[in-house]
């Protein structure tokens, strides 16, 4: 008998947070081990993005494969992909070589849960619970990077920065036990009649879902360059001790507003129109990243509300570029569509961190405010451009 829509959601979503407790841990812990290591603002932007680059390697082929093989058996070995990452981080990260392998590593792992699970989800959901099931599953990932900020800095505290990449590499397997274990087996939809590189090669010509795949690209080169350096960015902006939770928790609680945004612009998408909701969103938000990096003078909390209304404006497409992709999608080719759009997107998180260090230190380095507003101009650039250029249909 198969299981209710909601709690095949429900569960999903709780093993997507479980995936994600070491997404965030270098990010929080940056500054640290930024003085530790002597790492310049490029290298820091390396090893953010070193997880992104394991990310776009991966998920075309793990992706794809869910066209052929059940997802919960690829969610459930990139599980422990992601759990070696994290482990061989604790152990032996040293600089920024060593520190980048496990991080793509880690990568490497989360490529093949997040689209995979999100593709094990739409295969076991229909109609209107499908789009919704997306909305929320998409929506959750904010709640997985505030666990996993707040995790680092408690554990940090506790046992040390090793410690905290220790016992992030614990939620990774449990979260692929629970889908293994927790989802019925399913067979894929009949496959679709070439190879993965054909596959990929259709997707990439079908102009329905084409928009939807460049339109992630770049949300991702906002958000994710974002979150790499929010946390330092706050350190600057106003020291570590003027924030009275300190700027980890801040960002972890500011996270949290993620998934209502997410799910708020989906749902708005539903009654005005993806493509509507798509172009203002992304519009607003590019004005107010270019502008973000220069208001670092301001007071702490107004400072504060600035980065939450960011980060809500942000993910306000989120939700409905994906499930407007799994709605264009050719079935039988649903796992090379979702492959792709991560690629393209994941590929933007390992660029834009990278290009966010590169003009931090090119514009005068972290302490020059001049030369944090330009980064954050780098990552909202692209969402001014694009709801000009990319024509959605609906």
């Amino acid at each position: 008998m198969r299981a209710p829509a909601w709690r095949v959601i429900a569960w999903m979503c709780a093993a997507h947070v479980a995936t994600m407790t070491g997404f965030s841990t270098f990010a929080a812990l940056l500054p640290q081990l930024q003085r530790e290591w002597g790492l310049t603002n490029a290298d820091a932007g390396l090893v953010s993005g070193a997880f992104f680059g394991g990310y776009m390697v991966a998920v075309p082929l793990l992706t794809s494969l869910t066209d052929r093989i059940d997802a919960r058996r690829v969610y459930f070995v990139s599980t422990l992909a992601a759990a070696c990452g994290l482990a061989g981080f604790a152990l032996f990260a040293r600089g920024t070589a060593s520190a980048s392998l496990f991080h793509a590593l880690v990568g490497t792992g989360i490529a093949g849960t997040y689209m995979p699970g999100l593709k094990a989800l739409a295969d076991r959901t229909g109609g209107p619970a499908q789009a919704r099931a997306v909305s929320f599953y998409t929506a959750i990932f904010g709640i997985g990077l505030s666990v996993s900020a707040l995790l680092a800095g408690k554990a940090e505290a506790a046992f040390g920065w090793r410690g905290a990449f220790a016992l992030a590499a614990l939620g990774p397997p449990i979260a692929g036990l629970m889908v293994l274990f927790g989802l019925e087996p399913r067979r894929p939809h009949a496959a679709a009649p070439a190879g993965v590189i054909e596959g990929l090669g259709r997707v990439v010509r079908d102009a329905r879902v084409r928009p939807f795949i460049l339109g992630y690209a770049v949300h991702c080169w906002e958000l994710f360059g974002s979150r790499s350096w929010m946390v330092a960015f706050l350190v600057f902006a106003q020291g570590a001790a003027s924030w009275a939770i300190g700027p980890i928790a801040i960002v972890a609680m500011i996270n949290m507003l993620s998934p209502v945004a997410s799910i708020l612009g989906n749902e708005t998408a539903l009654r005005v129109g993806r493509a509507r909701l798509i172009r203002t969103g992304m519009a607003i938000s590019a004005v107010l990243t270019c502008l973000l990096g220069f208001q670092a003078g301001v007071p702490a909390g107004a400072l504060g509300a600035l980065v939450a209304i960011h980060i809500m404006l942000v993910m306000i497409d989120s939700s409905a570029l994906t499930a407007g992709l799994v709605a264009a999608a050719d079935e039988r080719e649903r796992g090379a569509a979702m492959a792709l759009h991560s690629t393209l997107g994941f590929g933007a998180g390992f660029l834009a961190p990278l290009a966010f260090g590169l003009v931090l230190d090119a514009a005068g380095g972290n302490r020059s405010t001049t030369a944090w507003g330009l980064a954050f101009v780098v990552l909202g650039v692209g969402g001014l451009i694009a709801p000009f250029a990319l024509k959605f249909r609906k």
